[in-house]
């Protein structure tokens, strides 16, 4: 039988392309963040999405990631129009 040379911690296809929808949401939400004009806000929010992230980086239940993924974009959406509604 021939020996994988994959790393055992590889990632499947369908955790690869989560993963990159993760990351790919995380950095949305700190560039609109980064468009907060006041500081102590810009950098509350930032720390609260940093340790959102950080809180549920080993989580591996694909439902609960889901799930998780919905409320980032929600939160990202209302981000977005909090910022349109104060012409930022």
């Amino acid at each position: 039988m021939a020996v994988s040379r994959l790393p055992a911690a590889a990632l499947s296809l369908k955790q690869f392309l989560q993963r990159q929808k993760v990351l790919g949401l995380y950095r949305d939400l700190l560039r609109n963040i980064r468009k907060i004009p006041q500081e102590s806000d810009r950098r509350y929010l930032r720390d609260w999405a940093r340790e959102e992230f950080k809180r549920n980086k080993s989580e591996t239940d694909q439902d609960v990631v889901r799930m998780m993924v919905t409320q980032a974009q929600n939160h990202l959406e209302d981000l977005r129009k909090s910022l349109a509604l104060a012409g930022c």
